[in-house]
């Protein structure tokens, strides 16, 4: 395969994942928004979240300012400007896509640019009571390209750099959410354990699609530590890292060839590293601390998959999350 062709598939795919978690990440906010908080600057505070989960602090601060839910909201969704807001996203999408369509199917095409044409289509004023319904869109259309995808592409090296593409992209924001809220959105001491808490990471769980599978694993009220393992170490959880490193490491060694044994022994390193993992050590290391390294160590595999296999390097991951003045106070 030509390395442009592994690059088009590889960042089409990762695009559509990225829309779709940045859907989750506002949704999520949103419904926390509904939840009292006795924090001063609250507002501010809550949608500087969304903000770190995807990097985009630095950018939003000097266009708007202070974190504001509507301008957070635009900024995130529809933003051409942002090239992380799910409008670019699904904008980089289809350009990778058109490029590559000796490589897909035509019903993968299809779903792919009817999106981008409905997109345009909608009105951009949206107020709070159509906000969910467009999350819901943009989730929707991500699973109809995965379903279409899986239901119609040859089982050959171009769905390896698509599931590529898609599971270093989920490892990537899981990660992140799952940081933001530990280290990021601690409650007050009293609210530890209360309502808002609860609230709070089962919020968390419903953004990556997990509050049900905790509830039937685990019987009983939601706990930091059983979040965490469930997000990081269990492999029967679809957007765990564990999971996603199981695909990521399937993918490479599909792939295989003489230019990409550094990106396998890196992908290797952490799926045994997962697989092998405990989730007390875990916590022992400090979650905000094995959040970061995984985090970092994506990045790298992400740079050595490109270097091995790919014509470029001009897509920028978003930044690893960073907090703010106003939350380090």
């Amino acid at each position: 395969m030509l390395a442009r062709t592994a690059d088009n598939l590889f960042w089409m795919a990762r695009h559509i994942e990225r829309a779709e978690n940045t859907a989750r990440v506002l949704d999520v906010a949103h419904r926390s928004a509904l939840l009292p908080l006795d924090i001063e600057g609250t507002e501010a505070y809550l949608w500087y979240a969304p903000l770190n989960i995807t990097g985009c602090a630095a950018s939003y601060e000097v266009k708007y300012g202070l974190a504001r839910a509507d301008a957070v909201t635009h900024y995130m969704a529809l933003d051409p400007e942002n090239p992380s807001s799910i409008y670019s996203c699904l904008k980089c999408a289809r350009e990778n896509a058109r490029a590559v369509r000796g490589a897909i199917t035509s019903e993968m095409w299809e779903v792919i640019n009817a999106t981008w044409l409905e997109l345009n289509r909608m009105t951009w004023n949206m107020d709070n009571e159509k906000l969910p319904d467009f999350f819901d869109w943009v989730k929707d259309r991500s699973h109809m390209f995965r379903g279409v995808t899986l239901g119609t592409i040859l089982k050959d090296i171009a769905l390896s750099f698509i599931k590529l593409g898609t599971f270093l992209e989920r490892a990537d924001n899981t990660a992140r959410i799952l940081d933001v809220k530990y280290h990021i959105l601690l409650p007050s001491v009293h609210d530890v354990g209360g309502a808002v808490d609860y609230y709070q990471w089962g919020s968390l769980l419903r953004s990556v699609s997990a509050f049900e599978a905790y509830r039937k694993i685990y019987r009983d009220v939601i706990s930091p530590l059983r979040v965490a393992e469930l997000l990081v170490l269990r492999d029967d959880m679809p957007r765990s890292l564990h999971a996603c490193m199981n695909e990521v490491e399937a993918a490479l060694l599909d792939i295989n060839g003489a230019s990409g044994g550094e990106a396998r022994r890196r992908a290797g390193e952490q799926h045994a590293a997962l697989h092998f993992g405990l989730i007390e050590n875990v916590f022992a290391q400090g979650l905000h601390e094995y959040l970061t390294d995984f985090l970092t160590n994506i990045a790298q595999l992400g740079g050595e998959i490109c270097d091995a296999y790919m014509s470029r390097r001009d897509h920028i991951q978003p930044p690893t999350p960073r907090r703010s003045a106003l939350q380090m106070q």
